[in-house]
C-alpha cells in the first residue's frame, strides 16, 4: 500500500471510497450467511425426515464451507508485499531522469542503476521498466495497481469482490477461493435438487405432509428459502466454472491474466507469452509448492521469492539462468535469430555471403612449421571478416587445421599469440585487470 493512499484514507472523501470498496466483500458474505440459514435450519432441521442423511449432509456441507471461507479469507487479508528498498531509486537519480531531454538518456540510467538487479522484462524500446508513481524498477511480472496505489508482485488483476490484488502471494488462495467456492454452490444445487422439484409438485394430502402448493414440508417462508438458495446456487456455479477453469489454464501455462492480454517483453526474444512456461507440472509446482499435502489447504507454498523468474529459455538452455542488464542486447531480436546463432559453425559458414573482394593470400604460420594460404574479405574494422580457407594443413596430429577470425586479430596474423586477459567476454565487454 503506497503513502499516497495512506494520506487519501485521512481524508473524508478517502475514508468513505475505502468503505465504499468493501461493499462486495460484504454483500458475498451476507449472502454466505444467508445460505447457512437456509442449508442448515430451513433444509435440514426444518425439512429433513431422515436424521441419518441430515447429518451426512451437514457434516460434508460444513467441510466444504469451511475451506471456502479459509480460502476466500486469505485472498482477502494477504497484503500484495513491498518492494525492497534496493529496487527504489535515489531522489537524486530521479531528478536527473525527469530532467532528462530523450529517452536515450533515460535508458542510460535506468540501464546503470538495474546492473545488479535480477531483472529480465523490458519495455518496447528496451529500457528498464519503471514506475514512476512509486519510484522504483519494476521487478519481473510487477505491475502497478491504480486501487492499491502501490506496485504489486506478479500482478494477476485486482479483483473487487476481495478488495485486493491478485498476486504473488495470494494467487494459490484465489484458486482455491474459486474452486472451494465452486464445490459449494455444487454441493448446495445437488443436495438442494429434490425439496426443488417436490416444490412444484401438486399434492392434496395435508395430513401426509403434502401442502396445497406442493409436497415439500415446512411453511411457506421455509419453502421459499430452499427455492431461492437452488437459484442462486446454480447461478454463481455457472459463473465459477468458467472463471475457475480459466484460472487453471493460466496456472499451468504460467500466465497472468495481464500477461494473456499483453505478453512481456524480454531483453531477449521479445514479446513472448510463454516465456515463463516450464512446463504444466513445473507451473503447477511455483504455484502451489512441492509439497502435494499443502496443495488443498490455503498455506503459501508458491516457489520463489516473488521478484525473480526462471524463464523457459532458462530450461531449454538459451541463455545464461541469470543475465544481468550489463549484457543487454537490442529488443529487436527475434527468435529466429536466436536459432541462428544457434547453428553449428558449418551451417552458419555456409551462409555468409561470398561474393566479397577478396585481397592476395595471407601467409600463416603453423605449429608446424607449415603455412597456410588464406583470403580475407576487406570490411570495416567494425564488421565480421570471413575468412576462407585454401589448402587446409594437418597438425601434428593429422587433423585438418581450421582458422575463423573474427574481428581484428593483427596479432594473431602476424603469428603472435594474444594474451589471455585480452579475450573478449560474450557481451562484448574486455575484463579489467
Amino acid at each position: 500500500m503506497g503513502n499516497d493512499d495512506l494520506r487519501r484514507r485521512k481524508t473524508p472523501c478517502g475514508f468513505c471510497m475505502a468503505v465504499f470498496k468493501w461493499i462486495p466483500v460484504v454483500f458475498i458474505t451476507a449472502v454466505i450467511a444467508w445460505s447457512y440459514y437456509a442449508y442448515v435450519v430451513e433444509l435440514c432441521i426444518r425439512n429433513s425426515e431422515n436424521l441419518v442423511g441430515m447429518i451426512f449432509m451437514l457434516f460434508f456441507y460444513h467441510i466444504a464451507l469451511i475451506l471456502f471461507m479459509w480460502s476466500y479469507w486469505r485472498t482477502i487479508m494477504t497484503s500484495v508485499g513491498r518492494v525492497p528498498d534496493q529496487w527504489r531509486i535515489p531522489d537524486e537519480e530521479v531528478t536527473r531522469l525527469f530532467r532528462a531531454d530523450n529517452p536515450e538518456t533515460q535508458k542510460r540510467i535506468l540501464n546503470s542503476f538495474a546492473r545488479s538487479l535480477p531483472v529480465t522484462n523490458r519495455t518496447m524500446n528496451g529500457s528498464v521498466r519503471f514506475c514512476e508513481k512509486c519510484k522504483i524498477i519494476k521487478p519481473d511480472r510487477a505491475h502497478h495497481c491504480s486501487v492499491c496505489n502501490s506496485c504489486v508482485l506478479k500482478m494477476d488483476h485486482h479483483c473487487p469482490w476481495v478488495n485486493n490484488c491478485v498476486n504473488f502471494y495470494n494467487y494459490k488462495f484465489f484458486v482455491l477461493f474459486l474452486g472451494y467456492a465452486l464445490i459449494y454452490c455444487l454441493y448446495v444445487a445437488f443436495t438442494t435438487l429434490h425439496d426443488f422439484v417436490q416444490f412444484w409438485k401438486v399434492g392434496a394430502y395435508e395430513n401426509n405432509g403434502y401442502s396445497e402448493q406442493g409436497q415439500l414440508n415446512g411453511s411457506g417462508v421455509g419453502r421459499f428459502h430452499i427455492l431461492f438458495l437452488f437459484f442462486i446456487s446454480i447461478m454463481f456455479a455457472i459463473s465459477l466454472v468458467s472463471l475457475f477453469g480459466y484460472h487453471i489454464y493460466l496456472v499451468l501455462v504460467n500466465r497472468t491474466t495481464l500477461e494473456s492480454f499483453r505478453a512481456p517483453v524480454f531483453r531477449v526474444g521479445g514479446p513472448d507469452k510463454n516465456g515463463f512456461n516450464l512446463g504444466r507440472y513445473a507451473n503447477f509446482c511455483e504455484v502451489f509448492g512441492d509439497d502435494w499435502q499443502y496443495w488443498p489447504l490455503p498455506i503459501f507454498t508458491s516457489r520463489g521469492d516473488g521478484f525473480s523468474y526462471p524463464t523457459s529459455s532458462d530450461q531449454s538452455g538459451e541463455a545464461p539462468p541469470v543475465q544481468r542488464y550489463a549484457a543487454m542486447g537490442d529488443t529487436t531480436t527475434n527468435r529466429s535469430q536466436i536459432q541462428n546463432q544457434a547453428q553449428p559453425p558449418q551451417a552458419r559458414h555456409q551462409a555468409r555471403p561470398k561474393s566479397l573482394n577478396l585481397q592476395p593470400a595471407l601467409e600463416l604460420p603453423l605449429a608446424n612449421g607449415k603455412s597456410s594460404n588464406c583470403s580475407t574479405a576487406v570490411v570495416p574494422s567494425s564488421q565480421v571478416v570471413v575468412v576462407n580457407v585454401g589448402t587446409l594443413p594437418e597438425d601434428a596430429n593429422g587433423g585438418a587445421v581450421i582458422i575463423d577470425m573474427v574481428g581484428d586479430h593483427s596479432g594473431a596474423a602476424a603469428g603472435v599469440a594474444a594474451p589471455k586477459d585480452a579475450y573478449r567476454q560474450p557481451n562484448g565487454d574486455v575484463p579489467q585487470k
